[in-house]
């Protein structure tokens, strides 16, 4: 579950599908991202919380909406919520819901805290929406295409680019909103890591790294792949691309064709 450590960011990451949640700690305040996924998993990282919290203040950022994300919001009722407006804005908070309580039902697990969508404290609105919490600053930019209700947060001065459901190294992209928009994050995303100078990505599934050439290495694949499905290239040549980049391709093919659904629809 833990994955990686240093001076002041933690990451665990779920046995399923690699999902992570990130602490980074700070004198004034703790700020997570997205607690999941397994009651085992959130339990552990609720204790981590508590044991470091003392007077500090909990922040949690949810990078978007997918049940996955959200599903151990329960467990933190007196956190800080920060989100994008669409986030707050979601027409199906209750299918969210009864997403997290079918995923339980299918698997026998109980857990310790009534499920429920995160109210937001902080709606974030617009690119450069930023938060001062003592010796770091948040600064926000919407990111939408993976869903409608993305979120991408840099926290200076330690250069960390906390992305959501981009820029993974186990995961294609997945286009469940607008493969315009999704095209148009990365290139933010491609900005922002010159911008602010990201010394530390955390991707919402996946590995984190330290390595600006690993950094630039998944700006590269995501890229190609997006390419390759605009100009209806080979799929048989881009599955053979995938299958060698991403290992547990042959578990995405569905959502694969999805984006090749995503694609067309953006062509007509």
């Amino acid at each position: 579950m833990l994955h990686y450590k240093d001076k002041n960011l933690t990451v665990f990451k779920s046995v399923l599908y690699q999902t992570t949640t990130a602490v980074i700690e700070s004198e004034e305040a703790l700020i997570m991202t997205d607690p999941t996924w397994l009651p085992e998993e959130i339990d552990m990282i609720k204790g981590f919380i508590d044991e470091r919290l003392n007077d500090r203040k909990l922040y949690i950022i949810y990078t978007h909406s997918d049940f996955d994300h959200v599903i151990g919001a329960g467990a933190f009722p007196e956190a800080f919520v920060i989100a994008t407006e669409r986030f707050q804005m979601n027409k199906n908070k209750e299918a969210v819901i009864d997403e997290m309580k079918a995923f339980d039902q299918q698997y026998y697990l109980s857990r310790s805290y009534e499920h429920t969508y995160p109210t937001v404290d902080r709606l974030i609105k617009i690119d450069g929406d930023k938060l001062k919490l003592g010796s770091l600053t948040l600064h926000f930019f919407l990111a939408p295409g993976h869903t409608k209700d993305g979120l991408f947060t840099v926290i200076e001065p330690a250069g960390i680019l906390l992305s959501g459901d981009y820029l993974s190294d186990v995961e294609i992209p997945f286009i469940t909103s607008s493969y315009k928009d999704y095209c148009q994050t990365i290139d933010k995303a491609e900005q922002l890591i010159k911008d602010f100078d990201v010394k530390c990505h955390v991707p919402g599934h996946g590995s984190v790294t330290n390595s600006k050439y690993e950094i630039n290495k998944r700006l590269t694949a995501t890229r190609y792949y997006l390419e390759q499905l605009k100009d209806e290239g080979s799929d048989k040549e881009l599955i053979e691309y995938c299958r060698k980049h991403y290992a547990f391709f042959d578990g995405m093919t569905d959502s694969h064709d999805a984006n090749i659904k995503k694609v067309s629809q953006y062509r007509h």
